[in-house]
């Protein structure tokens, strides 16, 4: 055959997927013509598919060198660099192409491919393949289909057999780690990504995918240095400003994330994403006003930005103008909202309801919220039951005492626990407020501390039954493991305060783990914290409190749990009452502080004067002077909860007649009736 000839018949194989025919013929061709620049750039287009990247490499440099004016070899190596993942360079090559010739219709279509994949920071809209560039390009599609028609496992299925074939594949192994953590497999999603990054280092789409993974694990650090790589990639985009933003915010660095968002706006003023995230940080060290502003100018620029309106009622101490109100109601009215943009709307509706004291408008409000909310949640009562069975079963007076370690020296773990909504934050300010102790948020690092010990021992049953047989030694690690994770949120302090209320259950563990540990109970009245947490739309977290049903009885199930620590662990936990907090300060006060072994200081008495972050919902509430309009709030909904009344009896019935629900003293009487007749 002539030149052409061989060329056409080389070319024709590439078209057709024999990409290993193309190659050998182009290179056999190369052999009769060298320095060819047509068959060195499809030699190198048939050597990227087979992911040979150094042979392509070598034959792009060659045609570059011989033709630096050959639009085709500049073409080539964006594809090169693109399949490597390294965007940005990869659009400069196909910009160069483009100028040497504006005619050919691919190249722009490739410098739009490569514009979208910067800016799919945050998006999921960008294609994973590109027609003669990605090997597998139908195979992704059809992996994309099958996850967009809700069969993830089918799609999973189609990734793993590329990786099977071509295990650098990029997009395939990134495509694979968002289906992990949708799962919330999230270490599986944090070690695919990685292998990505080993093979496209520059490839700024998965480093944010990274930043994501490794927040949910609590490796703040690891997410923070993923989103400087991020920012080292793309200092230029908005969302690379906003990814970094929400990594350092994660760490306690509030004024830094405050600033990432600026500059992020700075580069685009009307990204709603970037204001209300900026919010949040405004308001979590106490910039109420430019908080609140930076809220409206989210809805401003996004009319239905739900989670703006949500985020302003949640300050509590915010009340809506009747026409933003109404705003919101002709949202719910025009239909087509997703369910957590309707979950946010009616959860603000209810508290400016209840700010009106329209209670019924507000009850209603709150129903529609969870109804909304409680199919978005994973939740199982019968699990939650059977965990807390096991947890007693298994820490009892004598496991204890064969496990009982000496007391340790050091930093002080104080942990404040209880149900949601149980006055929590205001002890955790108090104690934040004396000048030994740091005061941090609510910590997911306990239960990561176990995690990480129960995978090092290898013990492989389900928890608690992991824990019956690892030593003193390994006890200890999962304490030291608790405090280095926790080091990065404290100051130094001989004391720190972890506030996250679900950490009730490792009170056994940590009378073995951290001897010295303090926990306080957080109590209120039943009706109060059960109803308080139902008209709690939290931000994520806490699935039992979106049904009324279910949320009785994890009430119930916690103050079993709670009661078992009491019994074989005296002395260990301290009960505080809220309504006893607001009804004497000052020895509720001296009480918290003794049990601490923490001398007094007047500062925690003056704990609303105290200026730190509070990221919870009560952020605005602690930072005012102590007040009792919330004690007995449940009484205004009383013709409403009759659910949480029913469930509840056993434990309302002992309670005086002052504090039982109409309906129990009403039966009470009768029965009295009856019993004197």
């Amino acid at each position: 055959m002539d030149q052409k000839s061989q060329f056409d018949a080389a070319l024709r194989e590439l078209r057709s997927g024999n990409v290993q025919a193309a190659a050998e013929l182009s290179d056999q061709s190369l052999k009769l013509f060298p320095g060819d620049a047509n068959f060195l750039c499809l030699s190198a287009r048939a050597n990227i598919a087979l992911r040979n990247f150094s042979v392509a490499e070598k034959h792009i440099e060659e045609a570059i060198q011989l033709f630096p004016d050959f639009p085709l070899a500049h073409e080539t190596l964006g594809d090169l660099l693109l399949v490597q993942g390294k965007i940005a360079t990869a659009r400069t090559a196909f910009e160069t192409a483009m100028r040497l010739d504006p005619t050919r219709t691919v190249t722009h279509e490739k410098i739009d491919y490569a514009k979208r994949l910067e800016r799919g920071i945050a998006s999921e809209s960008v294609n994973a393949a590109t027609p003669g560039r990605m090997p597998y390009e139908k195979e992704v599609k059809k992996a994309r289909e099958r996850e967009k028609s809700g069969d993830p496992q089918a799609a999973e299925m189609i990734y793993r057999d590329i990786l099977k074939k071509d295990p650098k594949h990029i997009e395939a192994g990134r495509l694979l780690a968002g289906i992990a953590a949708k799962n919330k497999r999230f270490r599986d999603a944090e070690v695919f990504l990685k292998h990505v990054l080993s093979n496209a280092p520059d490839y700024t789409r998965a480093w944010v995918d990274l930043v994501n993974v490794q927040r949910e694990q609590d490796k703040l650090d690891d997410s923070l240095a993923s989103a400087r790589q991020v920012m080292r990639l793309a200092p230029d985009n908005a969302e690379s400003h906003m990814v970094f933003a929400s990594a350092i915010g994660m760490t306690g660095q509030h004024e830094e994330a405050i600033e990432a968002y600026e500059a992020a706006l700075a580069m685009a003023p009307d990204k709603a994403g970037a204001i209300c995230g900026m919010a949040h940080h405004q308001k979590t060290i106490g910039r109420q006003d430019e908080a609140i502003a930076s809220y409206r100018r989210a809805i401003e620029v996004k009319p239905d930005h739900a989670e703006a309106y949500w985020s302003l009622a949640n300050l509590k101490t915010f009340r809506f103008e009747d026409s933003e109100v109404a705003a919101m109601q002709a949202l719910l009215g025009r239909g087509g909202l997703p369910a957590e943009s309707r979950a946010q709307l009616h959860n603000a509706l209810g508290l400016e309801f209840e700010a009106r004291k329209d209670y019924a408008q507000a009850f209603t409000n709150f129903e529609k919220c969870n109804e909304a909310r409680r199919p978005l949640e994973s939740y199982d009562p019968v699990e939650t039951e059977g965990t807390h069975d096991r947890l007693i079963e298994l820490f009892s007076a004598d496991f204890i005492a064969r496990n009982k370690g000496v007391e340790q020296a050091g930093t002080t773990p104080i942990l404040v626990v209880g149900l949601p909504r149980s006055g929590s934050t205001l002890i955790e300010q108090i104690l934040a407020s004396h000048s030994l102790v740091d005061g941090t948020h609510e910590l997911g690092d306990l239960s990561r501390a176990v995690q990480s010990v129960r995978r090092q021992t290898k013990q492989r049953s389900r928890f608690p039954e992991a824990l019956a047989d690892i030593g003193i030694d390994d006890w200890r690690a999962i304490g030291a493991e608790y405090l280095r994770r926790t080091e990065i949120f404290r100051s130094g302090a001989p004391y720190f305060v972890d506030k996250n209320p679900n950490n009730f259950i490792y009170a056994g563990i940590l009378k073995l783990a951290l001897p010295n540990t303090k926990i306080i109970n957080a109590r209120r009245h039943p009706l109060d914290s059960c109803f308080g947490s139902f008209k709690q739309l939290f931000a994520s977290g806490q699935p039992f409190t979106y049904d009324m049903t279910e949320l009785a009885e994890y009430y119930l199930q916690y103050q079993r749990l709670m009661d078992h620590w009491h019994e074989t662990l005296p002395g260990f936990v301290l009960d505080v009452q809220y309504e006893q907090v607001v009804a004497d300060l000052d020895s509720q006060v001296r009480r918290i502080l003794d049990f601490c072994g923490l001398p007094f200081e007047d500062a925690c008495l003056r704990f609303h004067e105290t200026e730190r972050a509070v990221k919870t919902a009560s952020s605005e509430q602690v930072r005012r002077p102590i007040y009792s309009s919330s004690v007995n709030l449940w009484r205004n909904y009383e013709p409403y909860i009759g659910d949480l009344v029913h469930i509840l009896e056993p434990l309302l019935k002992h309670l005086s007649s002052a504090d039982q629900p109409r309906e129990l003293v009403e039966k009470a009487q009768v029965t009295a009736g009856n019993d004197g007749t």
